[in-house]
């Protein structure tokens, strides 16, 4: 007879039974050495040959086990590798094949693989061992496999890597082209002049070749005294030598990808992209010069602005939750902001407002009469005209908003590492992880990009519990800035003539840059100083932002005002806006440093009165409002001089002298 369990055993055992799953499940988990977020092509038995077999590129294959030291060791310098060479994708790709994946075990048997980690090149169907590990090694015998193939195996798309002669090179002094042409020259044993041309292969409007210092008649007539030197041919027949700071291949390379018109290169669908200063609607937006040294402060604003009168309109009602990540947001932003006194005492007002009122749940309407001063207190205004400057796009729909919030973080967590004090009596003081925590909330909650913020979790879940300091919350958020523009590098999101490099670049930070094992590395201290530079106070340019303010009064029924819709973007919610009964109703006012620049937007009729709290007003209403208030100050000092008065006399009639 089988022994049956008592129900208390029972549900002992199932209990057990889940925290062993779990355990089982966690450590599968964290056997995941690369995952989609990483640079690498992640295979299996399904996909690895029809992926590899008769591609147009090379393969670079690394077949690991999850449960091996070695290959647990070795992953980020693989992840390192594949970021490295990310852009040489149309000539060699780099792949991963799990073999301690139950499903794997037959296609690691077929390819014979009996150690981890082992690599294999692939290129139309032939597979070569590969035994060396080290990353400068690696690199430069990937380039030795691409270029020492017959032409019958070069990869489509990539470009010769064999040294240039001299006259196809002295053939374009003095002559007119539609692209650029660099020209890197190096002693025949370099890597420099091939790794830059892999670098550049997905960019358009360039043309890289290398040539050998051995040319000595090429080296005349360039001028070139030193190798490695790069010489650059512009379209309009001009040509000098490039002049980079440090002369690495990562210096050559980001030259030339941040040259004007080089872009990378798009799908047939995106052909036709909006000219600078075109909004893609057929309205010309007047581009703004600027300089990429600075921050601007019209960025930051209209950060705000859409932040505060748009992007918070979807939420008609703040409780719970969602209410303390905005009392949250307000409070940080109020105390570190570097802007206008005028923005810096909206949001000192707007905070204590939230603050003092006693509220479960607020209405938006009430915030937003509150942002738009519909109380006329003096010296608060926040201008309503979008002006992206530093984050202006080639059209509407890129950069502006995503651009401009992440600059307000950054502004945010380098004004929290200069000003220790500025967060005092907040319930933040002493907290390094004050910006990045309020940042990771407003943006789950709040930011019209579900998936943006998805990934923004991911990353947050991921380490930012290893921030410690102030200054490690500036190069956490500068680390995964940079890790989500290797992620949108190329997609449909990138402005073509604002790829997402990884920054600083070289020109604006030439110390931020090393190398090591040929591999491109930061020096991190050198970046803290930048960013603590860069995103200081004193670095915020006030050019093209507004600082006029409204006179406090009624405004005027007679005048209509205009206001600018702020430029949607792929990573928002487009169908974002206010309503026109909520919208703000300030009249328009030009820039300090270019009054006569002009918007085009909504016209909207301003009325006379105003509402507070969400309550209509008009100016009879207010007038009555006074005209009470005053007769009731009359009654309240005749009502207390008549019973004074009798109560003088009952105690003089009923004052009776003791005998």
């Amino acid at each position: 007879m089988a022994f049956l369990p008592s129900p208390p055993m029972a549900v002992a055992f199932c209990v057990k039974l889940g925290v062993l799953l779990g355990l089982l499940l966690g450590q599968a988990q964290s056997a995941r050495l690369y995952t989609e977020e990483d640079p690498v092509v992640i295979l299996s038995s399904d996909s690895l040959k029809q992926t590899v077999l008769n591609s147009s590129s090379a393969w670079l294959l690394q077949f690991y086990s999850s449960w091996c030291g070695h290959c647990i060791q070795y992953s980020p310098t693989w992840k390192a590798l594949a970021g490295d060479v990310k852009d040489w994708a149309q000539a060699i790709q780099i792949g991963v094949l799990d073999c301690a994946h139950e499903k794997n075990f037959d296609i690691c048997k077929e390819f014979g693989i009996h150690f981890y980690p082992t690599f294999r090149v692939c290129l139309f169907n032939h597979f070569i061992n590969w035994a060396d590990r080290e990353l400068q090694t690696v690199r430069q015998l990937m380039v030795n496999f691409v270029q020492n193939h017959t032409k019958h195996d070069w990869p489509v798309g990539c470009p010769p890597l064999d040294p240039a002669r001299s006259e196809e090179i002295l053939s374009l002094m003095g002559k007119k082209t539609e692209f650029y042409t660099a020209v890197i020259v190096e002693d025949e044993d370099s890597y420099i002049g091939r790794e830059v041309i892999l670098d550049l292969m997905p960019y358009e409007g360039l043309a890289v070749k290398r040539a050998l210092s051995s040319d000595k008649l090429l080296m005349e007539k360039l001028g070139i005294s030193s190798v490695p030197s790069a010489y650059l041919f512009y379209p309009n027949s001009t040509h000098t030598v490039m002049n980079v700071q440090k002369r690495l291949r990562f210096f050559f390379s980001s030259f030339l990808k941040l040259l004007p018109g080089v872009h990378r290169k798009q799908s047939a669908s995106s052909l036709q992209r909006p000219q600078p200063g075109n909004n893609g609607q057929g309205t010309q937006v007047e581009w703004k010069e600027f300089e990429k040294s600075k921050v601007y402060m019209a960025d930051l604003e209209s950060g705000l602005h859409y932040l505060l009168r748009v992007e918070l309109a979807t939420h008609k009602t703040l409780e719970g939750e969602e209410l303390k990540t905005f009392k949250d947001f307000v409070t940080v932003v109020a105390k570190l902001f570097p802007g206008h006194q005028s923005v810096v005492k909206l949001l000192e007002t707007l905070l204590e407002w939230l603050v003092s009122l006693p509220l479960e749940k607020i209405p938006y309407d009430a915030i937003l009469d509150l942002v738009n001063n519909k109380m006329r207190i003096s010296g608060l205004y926040l201008s309503e005209q979008v002006q992206w400057v530093g984050c202006q796009g080639s059209s509407v729909a890129l950069r502006g908003y995503p651009c401009s919030l992440w600059t307000l973080f950054h502004v945010l967590t380098v004004q929290a590492a200069n000003r220790p004090d500025a967060l005092a009596n907040t319930g933040f003081e002493d907290d390094p992880l004050a910006v990045l925590q309020t940042m990771r909330r407003y943006i789950g909650t709040f930011f019209g990009c579900r998936e943006c913020g998805k990934h923004f979790e991911e990353m947050a879940q991921e380490s930012l519990n290893q921030v410690k300091t102030v200054d490690d919350a500036v190069l956490w958020l500068w680390r995964k800035h940079n890790q989500v523009n290797a992620r949108l590098s190329g997609s449909m999101s990138e402005d073509p003539m604002f790829p997402k490099t990884q920054w600083p670049t070289p020109d604006l930070c030439p110390t931020c840059h090393e190398e090591q094992e040929g591999l491109h590395v930061w020096n991190e201290q050198m970046v803290l100083t930048f960013l603590r530079q860069h995103y200081g106070a004193s670095n915020i340019s006030p050019k093209y932002s507004s600082n006029s303010q409204p006179e406090p009064g009624p405004p005027a029924p007679d005048k209509p005002k205009a206001i600018t819709k702020p430029n949607s973007n792929l990573h928002l919610n487009q169908n974002l806006k206010p309503s026109p009964d909520s919208a703000p109703k300030h009249q328009k006012r030009s820039d300090t440093n270019d009054a006569g620049q002009k918007h085009t937007g909504i016209q909207i009729e301003a009325r006379p009165g105003m509402t507070f709290l969400g309550l209509g007003f008009s100016s009879v209403d207010m007038s009555l409002c006074v005209l009470l208030y005053a007769l009731s100050c009359v009654f309240l000092m005749f009502m207390f001089f008549f019973f004074r008065f009798r109560s003088k006399r009952w105690k003089t009639r009923n004052y009776r002298p003791y005998v």
